[in-house]
């Protein structure tokens, strides 16, 4: 039967299509006959424990320039959907965290994917450190003390906002760097969070591959190849993608961490895996699966669907 979909994201006449898996699974629950609309999450209400959102029915068509055709909006009850696809991107802030907050309210009468608890506990830089031995040495600090003593150990270093996302602010500082401390001093000031330093892996120039894992099981992935003169493979930062397999110590990765996501009802995960070594897990809006599938891999859409309305019953 159709179901009622709720797609909780950024504004969708501005996305880019070839590569924005919301759109992708956007088109794959329009296939299957389901009836959606869109919001961004400063529509929602929470008046007297009532949770509202003033939505747009949807149409999409991948038709790059003529993808989308919305409706008038309209007020409508959040527990009275089926589904709440919860994809407006980061950053992990507070006006997020709330969100998360707001959607707990119906779920899980309303099914919202990925469960909006588990995505508030879980940003992409702190669930990772719960498999300390797949990952490469990594400190979580804003102590200056701490981060010049990591370096001495470990030499070349990734610095990155602990929640930041898409690569943004993403720097290595070699060993010998002269600018560490004015890095360290832009770092401090910029906000009061701590930062993610991990050891440089040089392996990145090679690639650093997006994994997508589908209610605990891994399905496929994408190599992400940095633009020359940068560390960042995030496509979106001029990374190039290409077709790859799965070795079996990505497997093997997979395999320890598939159960946990599972549990606490991530359906939709993407998890960068350089040289052997996990180095995020992404679960607020993980992205990958146009690209898998451009590249001759499945349609990953169809098997978050599939997830979906499993979890359904």
């Amino acid at each position: 039967m159709p179901l009622r979909v709720a797609v909780q994201m950024d504004p969708i006449e501005k996305i880019n299509i070839a590569g924005d898996s919301t759109f992708a699974l956007m088109l794959e629950a329009q296939a299957r006959g389901h009836i959606q609309y869109v919001y961004g999450p400063e529509a929602l209400t929470l008046r007297d424990n009532h949770l509202t959102a003033r939505m747009r029915r949807v149409e999409v068509r991948d038709k790059v320039g003529d993808h989308v055709t919305l409706g008038e909006p309209e007020r409508f009850d959040v527990q009275d959907f089926d589904v709440i696809l919860m994809r407006q991107d980061p950053p992990f802030d507070l006006g997020y965290i709330t969100a998360s907050h707001l959607l707990e309210r119906v779920h899980p009468k309303t099914l919202v994917v990925n469960d909006p608890a588990h995505v508030r506990n879980a940003p992409e830089k702190i669930l990772v450190t719960e498999f300390p031995d797949l990952m490469p040495p990594t400190l979580i600090s804003r102590d200056r003390e701490e981060i010049e003593a990591f370096r001495a150990e470990h030499g070349d270093l990734v610095m990155k906002p602990l929640y930041g996302n898409g690569g943004a602010g993403v720097f290595k500082v070699a060993k010998d760097d002269m600018n560490f401390n004015g890095f360290m001093d832009h770092f401090l000031g910029l906000s009061r969070e701590p930062w993610m330093t991990q050891r440089f892996l040089p392996a990145v120039h090679a690639g650093d591959k997006r994994i997508i894992l589908v209610d605990g099981i891994a399905m496929a992935g994408v190599n992400r190849v940095p633009a020359p003169g940068d560390i960042r493979s995030n496509l979106v930062r001029g990374g190039a993608a290409q077709a790859t397999d799965l070795t079996p110590r990505e497997k093997e990765i997979c395999e320890r961490i598939g159960p946990l996501l599972r549990e606490r009802g991530l359906i939709f995960v993407g998890i960068d895996v350089i040289d052997g070594n996990l180095t995020e897990i992404n679960v607020t809006s993980p992205t990958g699966i146009r690209a898998i599938k451009r590249l001759g891999g499945p349609d990953l859409a169809v098997s978050i669907w599939d997830a979906i309305e499993r979890r359904l019953g």
